[in-house]
């Protein structure tokens, strides 16, 4: 009780001085200096809570709209996606797993709804440094888990392969999706939901008629290298190798090169390889 007299007595006396400040502040000629000072200040103060409460406030918000986004964008790399789908039934067809990527099995005891594996990639305890003669993507760190999806068909067979990836480009990591089919080596599509490239040149990888090439190519030569990469050009169905090869973007070579790059890296054995040949015993 003694405690709460007290209290109420201090806030009393901060309360009665700041009335007297405030008072004898606006009493100052608008001109004053220390009149100016203490309005940008309070103002200022009145404006970073209000910022700061939108942001406590709208994160929930925000965090439901960046799943949606992300489910979306799966669906969309399988041809799943259109105006009237219900996102969140229609990824009910998917398993999600998370892999250590060093063995290529399922690890244990990672919450596949929680984990985040562009987050991991950041944390010196989640992922680990790659050198240089293996940074072909140019990442820098790689996780040590990943996430993939499962899409299941009506029967409860796989359907399809959805595997995060993402390189550098010209100017910024590029972040995607590659959707394979159940032999863990024709693509069925790919797309990228977060790059900064070259509107018109680089930034050609977000254009769905691009991104129609990829379906139908093969990853993985006979010797089981990732060999899939674009080209200078277009890709003639008769040249050999074309199964390989998607045509480059016009201008932007080094997306281009990027691209190739985080296929490399992605599918080969410091990506998702270990993983895929466990999974089709290849």
């Amino acid at each position: 009780m003694l405690e709460q007299m007290q209290l109420a007595s201090t806030f009393k006396v901060w309360r009665e001085r700041a009335k007297a400040y405030a008072e004898r502040i606006l009493a100052l000629p608008n001109d004053s200096f220390e009149k100016t000072l203490a309005v940008a200040f309070w103002l200022c103060l009145v404006c970073a809570v209000l910022v700061a409460f939108a942001a406590v406030s709208l994160k929930p918000l925000q965090q439901s709209n960046q799943a949606a986004d992300m489910k979306r964008n799966i669906l969309e790399v399988v041809g799943m996606w259109g105006e009237d789908v219900d996102v969140d039934k229609a990824f009910e067809n998917f398993e999600i797993q998370v892999i250590d990527l060093r063995t290529g099995e399922v690890a244990q005891g990672v919450d596949p709804n929680a984990y985040d594996m562009r987050k991991a990639a950041k944390d010196p305890k989640l992922s680990e440094p790659l050198p240089r003669e293996k940074d072909v993507a140019s990442i820098k760190r790689r996780p040590k888990y990943a996430t993939v999806y499962f899409l299941k068909g009506e029967d409860g067979g796989l359907k399809a392969l959805v595997l995060p990836v993402w390189g550098y480009g010209l100017w910024s990591t590029m972040y995607g999706f590659l959707a394979l089919e159940p032999d863990c080596n024709t693509v069925i599509g790919i797309n990228f939901y977060d790059q900064k490239e070259t509107p018109g040149l680089g930034g050609e990888v977000v254009n769905p008629n691009w991104r129609a090439l990829w379906k139908g190519k093969k990853v993985y030569a006979e010797s089981g290298a990732p060999v899939l990469r674009l080209v200078k050009g277009s890709v003639s169905p008769s040249q050999a190798g074309a199964e390989f090869l998607v045509d480059g973007l016009a201008g932007a070579t080094l997306t281009s090169n990027g691209v190739s790059n985080l296929i490399r890296f992605w599918l080969g054995e410091d990506g998702y390889k270990p993983f895929l040949d466990k999974l089709c015993a290849r």
